[in-house]
């Protein structure tokens, strides 16, 4: 198998703490998916490329039309072991969310507010900061922009139509500019970027709060590797090549719908323990505590008391329906219309 011998390979990759704490916390959304509800993620790929995963740094570019498409993607990073390294390109609003957006800030992932002429030096001054990441990373980008919906979709590939660009059937118009400037500054570290086309079994649409509930879901995923180098340099061929491969997302999606299978080989990398004890031991340190406390609280008998602890648990339970909101598609942000407002 060849090897890149791009300068990321000669990088130290030991462990930072950052990884580790990252790694721990989405360990326990991790869990949830592969222990709790059992659901099992299947690559279509070719053995060379699945061979590199783990190994270099890479984009990966994923659509986004499912509530839980990050956890499917985190699932892979652990398996792969580098699950404490992924990096995202992400809206400023998630970092309000509790626990995952909390623990973001600390964690070099790259916000933006999605408005290019206010994000632009944010974004490279943030990816200038991966360029020399002493672990493999991968960064992922959402093209789109903003989760699938009809509306969406209708005025999306109305801008299509308006800027003479082919029309998808089931993705969003790409937004060019992050992932050309990703290319530009990442150019150097990034060895490849991997493509990866999401669809579930059964035609189900999954959700965060369908895993919390148990339910078991097959997520299939289309992983396709492209050499940096394949990549054009400037930076409007690099927006055609982006509008390329969106079409050929498009082409995967609808040989899924009518056959049920991405082409390619099938893996199943096995699910490893370590989600598993790292929920245990969390649980073990914070949960008995808590349960020991809460017991003595209602054994006081102080109103005050009960009423504080609560109102802690009232916040938690807050916390979490909030997690789970920012992922719902019902409740997703109205971005992708500017343009069409601006038609009207």
């Amino acid at each position: 198998m060849h090897i890149s011998s791009s300068p990321n390979m000669l990088k130290d990759t030991s462990v930072t703490p950052n990884s580790s704490l990252s790694s721990s916390c989405y360990s326990e959304l991790v869990m949830l998916l592969e222990w709790w509800s059992g659901t099992e993620c299947t690559l279509f790929s070719d053995e060379a490329t699945v061979n590199t995963f783990g190994k270099e740094h890479v984009i990966i570019i994923l659509n986004h039309n499912f509530e839980i498409d990050f956890l499917c993607g985190w699932t892979m990073t652990e398996r792969f072991g580098v699950l404490g390294s992924s990096k995202v390109l992400a809206k400023k609003e998630l970092l309000y969310v509790p626990l995952i957006g909390w623990t973001w800030y600390f964690l070099e992932i790259v916000f933006c507010k999605r408005k290019w002429e206010e994000d632009r030096e944010t974004v490279i001054k943030g990816l200038k900061r991966l360029a020399d990441y002493p672990e493999y990373m991968w960064f992922l980008l959402y093209c789109e922009g903003t989760r699938f919906t009809e509306t969406k979709h209708r005025i999306s590939m109305e801008v299509a139509e308006s800027k003479g660009l082919p029309k998808l059937k089931y993705h969003l118009l790409p937004r060019t500019k992050g992932f050309t400037t990703a290319v530009q500054c990442l150019r150097g570290t990034v060895s490849a970027v991997y493509d990866v086309t999401l669809n579930f079994r059964g035609n189900k649409n999954p959700s965060l709060l369908g895993i919390l509930y148990g339910k078991k879901y097959e997520a299939d995923m289309c992983v396709r590797r492209f050499p940096l180098e394949d990549i054009p340099q400037d930076e409007k061929e690099a927006a055609n090549w982006l509008h390329k491969l969106y079409q050929e997302k498009d082409a995967l999606q609808e040989m899924y719908n009518q056959e049920g299978t991405f082409p390619g080989q099938q893996f199943k990398p096995p699910r490893r323990p370590w989600t598993l004890l790292n929920f245990l031991f969390w649980a073990t340190v914070l949960l008995s505590p808590l349960f020991t406390f809460g017991f003595g609280v209602f054994a006081s008998g102080s109103p005050l008391l009960i009423l504080a602890f609560l109102g802690f648990v009232g916040a938690a339970s807050f916390g979490v329906r909030r997690l789970i909101g920012v992922t719902e598609i019902e409740k997703g942000s109205s971005y992708g219309n500017q343009e069409f407002k601006k038609k009207e």
